[in-house]
């Protein structure tokens, strides 16, 4: 018998008495007598044979060799010892019989067809016999249930689901990260990802990539940017001029009063950096947008849109340019309305108290109307990321600037594609006026105010025969770029069609509409006059917020209507709404796709996101994400922030976030199948290590001007998978010194514009060239005249792969040799050179490692066990010598180099100058196109040493990959 069966035996037979045990064979054979008389005899039997090859007195079942029972019988037995077991025997049976197990119910007692289930109800039914016993179990049971209940109790799902303890549930899960007012559409249909102090919608959990390119080329793609910051200035125009100015420069664009000089613009962009720290220490792009002027006023508003990440460092600038120091704290005590209440951080239902004072769990209460603590509002706060009681205004007492934080106080959508206008023509109607009602009596909704000013409706008429001219437009991209059209609208919720239907440019209205508007708007943009619109009044958004009209008084309204799925008539008071239609160019730099990405921008007032979302999504957009986002960036070969702004904190930021993630992801495979980094020459494949680059070309480029004028030629030419090995060693010396300044991303728009003429642009695929204007001649002199001012910087570049391959994140931008220019003779579609493989010197190291680890603890172990005395001074402690290597080499990973990195420039058998920040295959393009970074050194260096006919010809080399691929760089403007 096996031991698991024996313990098994044993734990059955704990409470039954031992059997007799009878004297073995070789006893009774030998002479002895002596017989052991039963379990309660004291002798030295064990009931096993000392002996396995012997055979026992008496066995239980059969033997192997066919032997049965031994049938020599005792000769005599004890007497007070055999009494003794048979009193423990029945002693033992009948607490079997009497006793029932924990698991064991009273009903068990009755015989399996008596059994009824009715009887765990109703005692009753049992026997008389059993029914004392079942009343006791059912009270114990019920007093252990009472004392369980003082427990608080999770709610049914019914209950969970009810309007008020949804809204209080939504509530508590906004504390961290803030909710968008179109949150439950897109988790229902998104990823969702937490960034920022959002919870934003990455991308749609159904396939959409080739759908959404589709979309924002040929129809609509909508984007909800509600998470961009607003800050709002107001004061006088001069002022606030002089102010920002403080903060961009011209060099690098158009700034903040540029915007005022042209006709017909009210908005822009521009990068925004420290006070007076221009071209160093930028805090990344910022788009703003004026309010049109009053007549007779120098009093202007401003509103600067930026990027999360940007506000906490804009925001500080921006007080100390305009001297706002003076903090407006809100009321203590906010006033709470009928469509909005600010939620305290104690909005967790408490239990109800008796009269008594006792606590009372376990009790629905139903809900009144009377009720004064009735079901929470749909929480709407100005930010979440702040506290209710942090300031929001700030004024300054000697330049009269007021700047107020109003984050998530616009609701902002973005749409993206030539029927953009088509979409919003047939989502939104022009207000109508409200002749049913008595002008002379005041109200407290704003639009009738509005209407009993003749002066504003004829504004509002101008704006809605402009808004009925742009219906007749085709593309989204023939009205000028920074068009902004103020309008008041009819709540778009009345008139929602009953399925979805793909919104298109009607020909019949494009007929009707005068084709001589139609040119002028196209030509000249919307008039100043009619760029008006009251969302720039606080007052009249907060009306519009709190007198909105709820989802359920809306349906009753419509319930009441004659006709079903007729539009109400009149409309509601109190459903006109204010937005602002703000025109996006689309594609601007570049000799292709010009007004790509074209589209609107709707601003909205808070509260009535989901009002204008839903009839949008039923016109047939595609919905797009922060992923989208990235990618629409990347067909129009512009930035996207903050991954492509290594120079701003954001930046710098994300790049440290996307390598610990990315690192995360390569440890999670095992190294044999994962890629090594090491042997594919690859020192950084999770980032770009701008700093060191630019500081490498820095060095090279002082070391060839202090060389003789007729060496100053700049090379590195490095053998194929001949790397020395000190350069490999973790405390290998690299030739770059101290860091002496930071580098800087040139944004000089004459430097960019004379360095994109000496890359010779061409189309996608380098097929033909690109007409530019005069660019003075490409010469050591000129190329050492430009590093003076530009030593320390990186150029943005669009690299277009001229055959087969896909560009991929933080690919190698390298430099090609002349003979692999030669390669380019036998055509565009010629395959490149090959990488050869590198020695992994880490792996080594690693394996060394884990050996003096192994010889450390040995030598330890056997130190100890001979109780050897201390060392002395002069001999060296095993301890720390062996110590010292792993400290060095802990963070060794297989297949990543370890910092501090060699040389960047001169680690492979090609050059290196730059990295891939963006990569894919273009849609748009046809091919693979990449963006990212290159230092202007080696660019220069480059295009010097290049012949005109292949000028501008770089190589391109995945992380993953051996082969190098051909690509014509260009520079866009």
């Amino acid at each position: 018998m096996s031991a698991a069966k024996v313990k098994m035996r044993e734990k059955k037979l704990r409470n039954q008495p031992a059997s007799v045990q009878y004297a073995s064979s070789s006893a009774q054979n030998g002479g002895d007598s002596s017989v052991t008389g039963g379990a309660g005899d004291d002798g030295p039997s064990t009931g096993k044979p000392k002996n396995t090859h012997q055979r026992s007195g008496w066995v239980r079942g059969h033997q192997k060799d066919g032997g049965g029972y031994v049938k020599e019988m005792p000769k005599y037995i004890t007497a007070g010892a055999f009494a003794r077991a048979r009193a423990a025997e029945v002693s033992a049976m009948l607490k079997a019989v009497t006793k029932t197990t924990g698991s064991c119910h009273v009903f068990a007692a009755l015989p399996k067809h008596m059994r009824r289930r009715a009887m765990s109800h109703n005692t009753k039914r049992l026997p008389r016999r059993l029914r004392d016993v079942a009343n006791r179990m059912r009270e114990k049971s019920l007093l252990a249930g009472s004392k369980k209940k003082e427990q608080p109790k999770s709610k049914s799902r019914k209950a969970r689901r009810r309007h008020g303890n949804l809204l209080l549930e939504f509530n508590r899960r906004q504390r961290k990260n803030v909710w968008l007012e179109t949150h439950i559409w897109h988790a229902k249909r998104f990823h969702m990802v937490k960034k920022w102090g959002y919870c934003l919608g990455d991308r749609p959990t159904y396939k959409c990539y080739r759908p959404s390119y589709r979309a924002m080329s040929s129809h609509c793609l909508l984007q909800d940017l509600s998470y961009y910051c607003c800050i709002e200035l107001q004061g006088e125009e001069q002022k606030l001029l002089a102010s920002l100015s403080q903060l961009t420069s011209k060099e690098a664009g158009p700034t903040f009063a540029a915007a005022l000089s042209l006709s017909g613009r009210r908005q822009g962009s521009v990068v925004v950096y420290k006070a007076g720290q221009y071209p160093s220490q930028p805090l990344g792009p910022v788009t703003f947008l004026w309010r049109p002027r009053t007549q007779g006023s120098t009093h202007r508003q401003l509103w600067i849109w930026a990027h999360p990440t940007i506000k906490k460092d804009l925001l500080p600038e921006l007080q100390a340019v305009c001297q706002c120091y003076e903090a407006v704290l809100p009321p203590a005590v906010p006033v709470v309305t009928p469509a909005e209440v600010i939620p305290t951080l104690e909005t967790e239902p408490k239990p109800e108290k008796t009269s008594d004072g006792k606590q009372v769990t376990g009790i629905k209460r139903k809900r009144t109307s009377n009720d004064a603590s009735g079901p929470p509002a749909k929480k709407i706060l100005g930010d979440g990321t702040r506290s209710p009681t942090t300031p929001v205004t700030w004024r300054s007492s000697s330049a009269g600037i007021v700047i107020n934080d109003l984050t998530m106080e616009i609701v902002r959508y973005r749409l993206i594609g030539p029927q953009s206008h088509s979409v919003l023509a047939e989502t939104l109607e022009a207000a109508t006026d409200c002749d049913e009602i008595n002008k002379s009596q005041p109200s407290s909704l704003w639009w009738p105010e509005h209407c009993k000013d003749e002066s504003k409706m004829n504004l509002h008429k101008q704006q809605a025969d402009l808004y009925q001219i742009l219906k007749g437009i085709y593309s989204t991209g023939e009205l000028p770029s920074g068009a902004v059209l103020g309008l008041t609208v009819d709540d778009p919720r009345l008139t929602l069609p009953t399925k979805k239907v793909k919104a298109l440019p009607c020909v019949k209205q494009a007929q009707e509409v005068d084709e001589e508007k139609r040119r002028e708007l196209m030509l000249r943009g919307v008039p100043e006059h009619c760029c008006q619109s009251y969302l720039w009044e606080q007052s009249v958004r907060d009306n519009v917020t709190d007198n909105k009209i709820s989802e359920q008084e809306l349906n009753r309204m419509r319930s009441e209507v004659l006709v079903p799925g007729s539009r109400l008539s009149p409309t509601p008071l109190q459903g006109r709404v204010p937005i602002l239609l703000v025109h996006q160019p689309g594609k601007q730099a570049g000799h292709e796709m010009s007004s790509w990405g074209a589209g609107w921008d709707l601003l909205l007032p808070k509260g009535w996101g989901m009002a204008f979302w839903v009839p949008l999504v039923y016109r047939g957009v595609r919905i797009g994400g922060l992923n989208m986002s990235l990618k629409h960036s990347q067909n129009k070969g512009a930035p996207h922030f903050p991954h492509d702004y290594p120079d701003c904190p954001a930046g710098i930021g994300f790049q440290e976030e996307q390598e610990a993630e990315l690192l995360v992801k390569f440890k999670r495979r095992p190294p044999a199948k994962r890629t090594n980094y090491i042997k594919h020459g690859c020192l950084a494949p999770f980032r770009c290590p701008w700093q060191q680059l630019a500081e490498e070309w820095e060095l090279i480029w002082r070391e060839a001007k202090e060389e003789p004028k007729g060496n100053s030629q700049i090379q590195i030419t490095t053998e194929a998978g001949t790397v020395m090995e000190e350069e490999m060693t973790l405390h290998g010396d690299t030739s770059v010194t101290t860091p002496q300044s930071h580098f800087t991303v040139l944004r000089n728009i004459k430097s960019l514009r004379l360095l994109s003429g000496w890359c010779r642009p061409t189309t996608s695929k380098g097929q033909r060239p690109c007409r530019v204007g005069q660019v003075p001649p490409l010469d050591r002199l000129a190329a050492t005249s430009f590093l003076t001012a530009h030593g320390m910087s990186l150029v943005w570049v669009r690299l277009s792969l001229l055959s087969k391959g896909k560009p991929e994140l933080h690919a190698m931008v390298c430099v090609p040799t002349a003979e692999d220019l030669q390669l380019l003779k036998k055509g565009p579609g010629s395959s490149g050179p090959q990488e050869p493989q590198h020695r992994d010197h880490v792996k080594s190291r690693i394996k060394r490692k884990k050996k003096g680890s192994k010889k450390a603890a040995a030598s330890s172990a056997k130190i100890k066990g001979k109780e050897s005395d201390l060392p002395s001074a002069s001999e060296p402690d095993p301890k720390s010598a062996t110590s010292e290597e792993p400290k060095s080499s802990s963070d060794l990973i297989f297949g990543l180099w370890p910092d501090p990195l060699p040389s960047v420039t001169s680690h492979c058998s090609r050059v290196s100058v730059g990295w891939v920040t963006q990569g894919d295959f273009s849609l748009s393009a046809g091919c693979g196109e990449a963006l990212g970074f290159v230092s202007v050194v080696g660019l220069l260096n480059t295009l010097v040493n290049q012949p005109r006919e292949h000028r501008g010809m770089f190589l391109l080399r995945n992380p993953t990959s051996l082969h190098y691929r051909f690509a014509k760089i260009n520079i866009e403007i």
